[in-house]
């Protein structure tokens, strides 16, 4: 899951945490947040809130601190670089970033629906970030892709092959192969769904269910089973093809030349009937 980490922050004077008080942080980065209450042992003038470890008030961008705060459903803060977000989205962030900056020194803070860890791989693929070491479930990554669109990014754009979401998808498959599979192929994922199918050539068309078949998809299904297919094909072609007869010699006769070649048809065909696509 992703890390986030309590951030002390200090309300300004004589404000009190149920009124609409402007806090900012004890250093240079103020913000407006929407009411809280203090943690219990802090002191009246102070708060606690739940930071990003990757995107809090220190980071940079082309060595800018950041200009806009996003706030998840779960009250989780992430700094970020509103001309990064603009770059990477194709609607304003579901129109969300601001027309016009506070200018009074303190950071705008929006609202999102989304919980921390679906927010979180949002920005991580706006910035281009890898998020597997944080292990998010496939649930999470479920419900990212099927946001994405909502925030104006194009799943395909960004699950190409070496990419962060790529990558992480790809991280799934060995736990689980068929509902990574079934993931990318909801949201035709070609090569997320490339590398899960490499996970699947052990597994048994025939425990497919109807509902499971559904999620994957005609296109992605036929692909499923062209690809168990083609991998016993691929064997038969292999081994149909007997050892080169050559002329007698004093170790390999006729004979004994035809004798071999009976001897691999038997094991050819013992080896077919009980072959399977992982072989």
């Amino acid at each position: 899951m992703l890390d986030y980490f309590d951030f002390d922050m200090q309300l300004s004077a004589g404000s009190s945490a149920d009124s609409d008080a402007e806090y900012k942080f004890l250093p240079q980065t103020p913000v407006r947040t929407p009411t809280e209450t203090p943690v219990s042992g802090n002191t009246p003038n102070e708060l606690s809130v739940s930071v990003s470890r990757t995107f809090h008030p220190y980071t940079s961008f082309n060595n800018r601190a950041p200009d806009i705060v996003f706030i998840s459903r779960d009250d989780v803060f992430f700094y970020v670089h509103c001309s990064k977000v603009l770059a990477a989205s194709d609607n304003g962030f579901a129109m969300l970033l601001p027309t016009a900056f506070e200018i009074d020194g303190h950071l705008p803070a929006v609202a999102t629906p989304e919980p921390a860890n679906v927010l979180g791989i949002i920005l991580h693929i706006v910035y281009g970030l890898s998020v597997s070491g944080s292990g998010p479930s496939l649930e999470t990554i479920s419900a990212t892709l099927d946001v994405l669109p909502q925030y104006g990014f194009s799943s395909k754009q960004h699950a190409r092959a070496g990419m962060p979401l790529c990558n992480l998808l790809a991280a799934c498959a060995p736990l689980r192969p068929i509902d990574t599979y079934a993931l990318a192929a909801k949201h035709d994922l070609i090569d997320a769904a490339i590398a899960a199918s490499a996970h699947l050539l052990a597994f048994p068309l025939a425990s497919l269910t109807d509902e499971l078949a559904t999620r994957v998809g005609s296109l992605y299904l036929k692909r499923l089973f062209f690809l168990h297919i083609g991998r016993i094909e691929a064997l038969k072609h292999l081994l149909s093809h007997l050892p080169s007869h050559h002329p007698d010699t004093a170790e390999c006769s006729d004979v004994q030349q035809r004798c071999l070649a009976r001897a691999w048809a038997l094991g050819v065909a013992h080896i077919m009937w009980d072959a399977g696509p992982s072989e």
